[in-house]
Order: structure tokens, then C-alpha cells, then sequence
């Protein structure tokens, strides 16, 4: 540093301190991208560039999101990385397993490349459940075994294990390749953070489960069990929809504050857009009666710390310069968001620093649903009598949670064909879409789920293949083939007319449009399915989470029904 000189002076603002979690009024001075000085006592002789007055300004960490998943939004990395800016945030730890399923080991450098013109950091981490069970139990597009994972593990911009997803499997006797990549990493690198993925986990499986050094969990849990994680020193990573008072209130009586942080998971383009990010979870808890100041030290300080990123986090000599100006603090309206000491967004101006030529996605990421073409025929579902009744296996939806229960149900049979149509039940099909087996899994859905028409996506957890449900034959073929035609995405019908269609035409489950067109038309199938009869908090994560077999208790794939706890194919009807 010469003469004195820095690139940027931010004056008279108020500067949160995250060691002492409080603000203080100061001059902030930012050299080469970098925190220089905090000037709370206006003495340092120091000369700028460029100023900018922070009167009534607050200014705080850079917002930090160590848990999520890009593909949640249906966007490509670009899209997503400019609208998060106008959030607060600076820096992101995505786990692309979504794109693993589709296209394995190049579907995660594809993402990464597909990240490194965006204006904020974007580190990832290594997808250890792909498939989430096993070939026996669903077909994806690509696999990520033991060599894949160590290949990963080489690449810059990864720093973590993804969430570890077969939690049963993997606290028993197992030759997953996640449990041989696990013992080596601990011999290679003991600091090397692992997240975990164990709803329900309780006493001696839990243990289990830490034991393997998986330290971390995000998923939604009873108080019991959010206490149970705490007190065995597991890292936990609070979500959205697992923002309850009782937990803040549990957090704040044993002083839990540096052994959590907020993530978001999953967030949709619709919510993305009227809500925010992680700002929309950080504005929950504030309403919920969190302090402010604690809020921002567990999206900021702990997410750094969580993932070794200890050159950020807090604003303090040294730190890269990953900064939020704040009009309003208790609702985090964001003034401008700067990122290495250079503003990617203000309210008043768009910025240019991202100027290079979008990236696009190679061509077969466009021609990738290749499922064998279904009659009306195969929507017929045989039965081993000709007439009478069966008893068949049937997901029952609930909303409030993308568990399923299993219910038994008493089906007609006429001419040796059940007759669901005339039913409670609604009929699922899964079709494998990457051209490997031409798998059709068959189950039925009751509950909160639609009760006219159909609907079809592509878009549906974790290995994607395309998944159809319907209370009628002729509106699930045309939901079927529209999936076909757009190549990827999700289409609503009734009385054999769409109602709503969202395409995802890039790996069938990204979209390049904008937000703005994303959001209309995933609100367009959202409120199509609501009108359906589709009774849920999230209808969208509801439909696409029926084929996610990790989830319990049943599930459907193109290898048929899945008994989630016993991790077996089961029979459509029962014996």
C-alpha cells in the first residue's frame, strides 16, 4: 500500500461487528478486494479512489448459504447467480446432484463451468448419493462412485461432501461407494466437512451416523430430535420450513448460537422472486423473535466457519471485502451488495460486471428425455383376477411434509384390469428417460393429491426420470407426450386441455429463460395443480418428491414401488 492509498472508503456506516455481534458507526477502507481498516474513531489518514456514504446505512457481511441446490430454482447457475445478488448474497455452496442424476460426473463440471462468469462465488459440494439408493432401486443418467467422488475431491472450487442421503444403508454393514470414500477421506484430510441428510435418526443410529464423521444435518425434525442432534455436537443448518419458536427459543436459552447456521435447501423460482433467498429464512426468524444481530451472525460467521471459508464471514482487516449495504435492517432490504469490494448490485443502477457472453449448456443437455413412447394401453394396470377385488399398496400424500404413508386400499377388478379410475386412488407412472432399460414403475397416490385431470414432470427427485399421475388415462398420455415434446419440464391437464406448463428444457430439469418467465410458469402449473384438488404447502416439491426413494415410507420409480425403510422393491398389491 502506497501513500496511504485504498480502492474504496464506505463512510459513516453503521458496521456489524461479528465478534461482538453489534453494530458500530465507522469508516470501512477496502484495499485489492480486501477489508484494509475500520475506522471507528475517524483518525486513519487515508485517501480513496471512490467513497460511497453509508448515512443510515447498515452494513454487513456478505450473506453466505453453505446448503442448497441451484436446480431447486429451475434455473441455469447465471440466472440464479444475478437475481441472488439483489438478496445479499456473496457466496454459495451447491450441491449439483440433481445434474449428477441426469449427467454424472460432466453434469457437475458442466454446472461449475456453467458458474465461472457469475459475479458471486459459487463453491460445490461432491454429490455422494448418486444414485440416492442403488441401481436396483431406480436407474439415473449418471453414477458417482468411489473413483468419481476422489476425482471431485481434486477440483478448486469443491470443499465439501455433499449431503450423505442413504442414512440407513450407510450405519449398517454396507459396500456403498460413499462409506469407501469416507474411510479414506478421514485418513487424507480430517477437516474436510461432510453433510449429512438423516431424517428421524434417533439414539443408537444416530450415534451410528456421527461416528462416520457425517457432522452436519439441514433436513426438517421433531423438537426431540433437533435437541438430540444438538446435544451430540452435530452442526445444524436451519431451513425454511424447519423454523419453528420452540427451537429458537431452545437455541437461545443453551446458547447454541455457534453451532448452527440458516441455509435454504431448495427454493423455487416463484418463491425466489416474491420472497427472496436466504434473506426470506433470515426475515422469518427475525419475525419469529430472534435478535437481528444473531440472525446475521448464523447466515454470515458460522456458514463461513462450518466450510472453512475463514477469509469471510466478517467484516475485519484481512477479510475479502463481501459486503451488504441495508437500507432497513429488520427486513434486510438490501441498498447494494458488493463482492471482493466491487458493487454486483444497487438498488438504483443495474451493474456491469457481468459482462461476458452467457454461457450455454452442450447440446445433448437439450435432447435429453429418450423414454419409450407410451399408449393409452399401458395405463391400464393388470390384476391377477379377472373380476372381484385387490388390495393395493397406495402413497398417501399429506401436506405439510413430503413423507408418504402407506395405505392399503380395495380396488375393483373388471375384465382382469383394475378399475382406479372409478377410485380414491390416482394412478403413478414412472418412465425411465435415458434410453437405459425402458423401466415403467407402476404405484397408486391418495390423500392430498389431485382429484381431476393430470399432471407430468421431469423434474422429479433425485434421478429424474419422468413421473405421471392422473385421475384419467387420456389426460396422462397427453401429459406424458407434452413432457416429450418440451424435452423436460411439467405440464398440468384436464379434460385433455393444459392448464399449465413450465419447460425445462436443459437436462429436463434447468430452464435459460428468465426468472421472471420461469416464475410465471411454474405459479401457472403451481396454481393448475391447487385447482386439481392438489392440497399442499408446496404441491410443486409434493409431485416431485413422490419418486425420491430415501424419503419415507414409499415411493415410486421406474423399478416400481419402494419400500423406503426396508429399501425394497415392494409388490403393487398386496399379497
Amino acid at each position: 500500500m502506497r501513500d496511504n492509498k485504498v480502492n474504496l472508503i464506505i463512510k459513516n456506516v453503521n458496521v456489524y461487528n461479528s465478534y461482538l455481534k453489534s453494530f458500530q458507526l465507522a469508516d470501512v477502507s477496502i484495499l485489492n478486494g480486501k477489508i484494509l481498516h475500520i475506522d471507528k474513531n475517524k483518525e486513519a489518514e487515508l485517501t480513496s479512489e471512490t467513497s460511497v456514504d453509508g448515512t443510515g446505512k447498515y452494513m454487513i457481511p456478505g450473506l453466505i448459504d453453505i446448503h442448497m441446490h441451484i436446480e431447486s430454482s429451475m434455473m441455469v447457475p447465471e440466472t440464479f447467480c444475478n437475481h441472488v445478488a439483489k438478496c445479499g448474497i456473496t457466496t454459495l455452496v451447491a450441491e449439483p446432484h440433481e445434474m449428477a442424476n441426469v449427467m454424472g460426473y460432466k453434469g457437475i463440471t458442466d454446472m461449475i463451468e456453467a458458474g465461472e462468469n457469475c459475479d458471486i462465488d459459487i463453491f460445490i459440494g461432491i454429490p455422494s448419493c448418486v444414485p440416492s439408493t442403488s441401481d436396483v432401486l431406480e436407474t439415473t443418467g449418471g453414477i458417482i462412485d468411489f473413483s468419481t467422488m476422489e476425482e471431485l475431491k481434486k477440483l478448486e472450487k469443491v470443499i465439501c461432501v455433499g449431503e450423505v442421503m442413504n442414512y440407513r444403508q450407510i450405519i449398517q454393514e454396507n459396500d456403498l461407494e460413499i462409506t469407501k470414500f469416507l474411510t479414506k477421506l478421514r485418513e487424507e484430510d480430517k477437516n474436510f466437512p461432510i453433510e449429512g441428510h438423516c431424517p428421524s435418526l434417533m439414539g443408537l443410529d444416530l450415534s451410528k451416523f456421527l461416528y462416520l464423521g457425517i457432522n452436519a444435518d439441514h433436513t426438517e425434525h421433531s423438537f426431540e430430535e433437533i435437541k438430540e442432534r444438538f446435544e451430540n455436537g452435530m452442526f445444524i443448518e436451519i431451513q425454511e420450513k424447519m423454523l419453528k419458536k420452540e427451537i429458537l427459543e431452545y437455541i437461545h436459552e443453551n446458547n447454541l448460537y455457534e453451532y448452527f447456521g440458516f441455509v435454504t435447501d431448495d427454493v423455487m423460482a416463484d418463491t425466489l422472486l416474491e420472497q427472496g433467498q436466504l434473506d426470506g429464512v433470515m426475515r422469518k426468524a427475525i419475525n419469529l423473535g430472534m435478535r437481528v444481530e444473531d440472525v446475521i451472525y448464523n447466515s454470515t460467521f458460522t456458514n463461513a466457519r462450518r466450510m472453512n471459508l475463514l477469509d469471510r464471514g466478517a467484516i475485519a482487516p484481512g477479510k475479502i471485502a463481501d459486503f451488504v449495504l441495508l437500507e432497513d435492517l429488520n427486513n434486510l432490504k438490501v441498498y447494494a451488495t458488493y463482492k471482493a469490494g466491487k458493487c454486483i448490485f444497487h438498488k438504483n443502477f443495474k451493474s456491469n460486471l457481468n459482462e461476458n457472453e452467457s454461457y450455454r449448456f452442450p447440446g445433448e443437455y437439450y435432447k435429453s428425455i429418450n423414454m419409450p413412447e407410451l399408449t393409452e394401453e399401458a395405463f391400464k394396470v393388470k390384476a391377477n383376477i379377472n373380476y372381484g377385488y385387490v388390495t393395493v399398496r397406495a402413497m398417501e400424500i399429506k401436506d405439510g411434509s413430503t413423507k408418504t404413508e402407506e395405505k392399503h386400499i380395495k380396488l375393483k377388478v373388471e375384465n382382469g384390469y383394475m378399475d382406479w379410475e372409478n377410485s380414491e386412488c390416482r394412478l403413478a407412472v414412472v418412465v425411465e428417460r435415458y434410453g437405459k432399460n425402458k423401466g415403467v414403475g407402476y404405484g397408486f397416490v391418495c390423500g392430498d393429491v389431485i382429484k381431476t385431470g393430470a399432471a407430468a414432470t421431469s423434474y422429479a427427485h433425485d434421478s429424474h426420470n419422468v413421473l405421471v399421475i392422473g385421475a384419467n388415462i387420456k389426460d396422462m398420455s397427453i401429459a406424458l407426450h407434452s413432457i416429450d415434446i418440451m424435452q423436460g419440464g411439467m405440464v398440468v391437464v384436464e379434460n385433455l386441455e393444459i392448464k399449465g406448463a413450465l419447460q425445462l428444457n436443459v437436462g429436463g430439469i434447468l430452464s435459460d429463460k428468465p426468472i421472471e418467465n420461469i416464475s410465471r410458469d411454474l405459479k401457472m402449473v403451481r396454481n393448475a395443480l391447487i385447482k386439481q384438488g392438489y392440497k399442499h404447502y408446496n404441491p410443486i416439491m409434493s409431485l416431485s418428491t413422490i419418486t425420491l426413494p430415501v424419503s419415507p415410507k414409499l415411493k415410486l420409480t421406474d423399478k416400481g414401488l419402494v419400500d423406503v425403510v426396508s429399501g425394497t422393491i415392494v409388490s403393487l398389491v398386496v399379497e
